[in-house]
C-alpha cells in the first residue's frame, strides 16, 4: 500500500526529514513503513494501516511548519501518540492563535501540547489555578510566561515568586552569607525562568524597583497582594497551613497560580500535602480551576518520560 502527499516548498521538505534524515527514520522506525521523495511528492510504502498513519503523522508535522513552530524529537513522538489515539486534529488547537510572550533572545514562548494549551487557557480564565505534573511539562516556565505577558501588557503591577525552602533529601547545611543568599539556592529555577524572558539586565532593574519579587513562602505572611501575578512553585512541599496562609495573600485585581508536582513531595515523614489538601478543598470554588499535566506533556528529554512512567509503574505495583 503507498500513501502519496505533495510537498510544494523544499524548504518545508529540509525540515520535515531533519538532518541526515532523522526525523522521517523515527517515522518509518514506529510504524515500519518506506518513505520516499520522487518529483517533489512523499510516497510512505508498507502495510496499508501503518502508512495511513504515517500519512497522518507527517500531516501533523506540516502543521506544525505551517504554524511556523520546529519540529523535534519531542514533537514527532507526541504526534505519534495523538495519531494513534485518534486526536491528530488537536495538533491545529495547539498551532492556532499567538504565543504567550517573546524571551529576551526573541524567541516565541507557546504551548507544545493539548495538555499545556488546556493550562494557559485556565489561567487566562481563572483567578487561582492549580497545575500539577511531573517534572519538565513546563509548569512554572509557562506560569512565569504569563505573569510576563500579564506585566508587559500593565494589567498587573508586580510579579511575585515563591516557593517553600524545603530540602530535597539532602542536608545543605551552614549557607554563607546573609539571608538573601542562603535562601537563592531555593528559587534557582525562578530567576532561571525569569532570566529567560527578561534578560539579566532588566531582571535586575525591576526587582531594583520592586516590580518583581523571588521570595521564600515564609515572606508571604501578614501580606495582601493587589495587582500582583503570584506563582507559588514546588508547592507539594507546604503543609495545609501554608496553604491557606498563602491562598488567602489574594488580593484585588491579582491572579495566582501555584504548581507541583505531587509524586516528589520531600516533606518530613508524617506532614500532609498542602498541594493535595488544597485541590481537594477548594475543588467546588468558583474561579479556581485545577489543570493536572502527565508525561504525555513532558517536553525535555525523551528519557524524562520514560523515567516517569518507569516509576508510575512501579507505584502501581505497590
Amino acid at each position: 500500500m503507498e500513501q502519496t502527499r505533495h510537498l510544494d516548498r523544499m524548504e518545508r521538505l529540509t525540515e520535515l526529514f531533519g538532518n541526515f534524515d532523522r526525523n522521517i527514520n523515527m517515522i518509518e522506525e514506529e510504524f515500519s513503513v518506506k518513505i520516499i521523495i520522487r518529483g517533489g511528492e512523499l510516497k510512505i510504502s508498507g502495510d496499508a494501516e501503518n502508512s495511513f498513519l504515517a500519512s497522518k503523522v507527517i500531516e501533523s508535522l506540516l502543521d506544525i511548519l505551517d504554524a511556523g513552530e520546529q519540529i523535534n524529537e519531542q514533537s514527532i513522538r507526541y504526534c505519534i501518540s495523538l495519531v494513534r489515539e485518534g486526536n491528530e486534529q488537536k495538533i491545529k488547537e495547539i498551532t492556532e492563535g499567538g504565543g504567550v510572550c517573546i524571551t529576551s533572545k526573541g524567541r516565541i514562548v507557546k504551548p507544545k501540547t493539548i495538555g499545556q494549551k488546556n493550562y494557559l487557557n485556565a489561567i487566562n480564565e481563572n483567578t487561582i489555578v492549580f497545575g500539577i505534573g511531573p517534572a519538565g511539562t513546563g509548569k512554572t516556565y509557562l506560569a512565569v510566561a504569563m505573569a510576563v505577558k500579564a506585566f508587559r501588557k500593565k494589567e498587573i503591577n508586580r510579579i511575585i515568586l515563591t516557593r517553600p525552602a524545603v530540602e530535597a533529601g539532602e542536608k545543605l547545611g551552614f549557607l554563607p552569607g546573609d539571608l538573601q543568599q542562603k535562601v537563592d539556592p531555593y528559587l534557582r529555577p525562578l530567576y532561571d525562568a525569569l532570566f529567560d524572558m527578561l534578560g539579566a539586565e532588566s531582571f535586575q532593574k525591576y526587582q531594583e524597583k520592586g516590580a518583581i519579587e523571588v521570595a521564600p513562602l515564609a515572606y508571604m505572611r501578614g501580606r495582601t497582594l493587589d495587582d500582583s501575578f503570584i506563582i507559588l512553585d514546588e508547592a507539594q512541599n507546604t503543609t495545609p497551613e501554608q496553604m491557606k496562609m498563602f491562598l488567602t495573600r489574594l488580593g484585588f485585581n491579582s491572579k495566582i497560580v501555584v504548581t507541583g508536582d505531587i509524586t516528589q513531595i520531600d516533606l518530613p515523614d508524617g506532614k500532609k500535602c498542602g498541594l493535595i489538601d488544597s485541590v481537594n478543598t477548594l475543588k467546588n470554588v468558583d474561579d479556581i480551576k485545577t489543570v493536572r499535566l502527565t508525561e504525555k506533556d513532558v517536553v525535555r528529554h525523551r528519557l524524562v518520560q520514560d523515567i516517569i512512567k518507569a516509576y508510575e509503574k512501579k507505584e502501581q505495583r505497590k
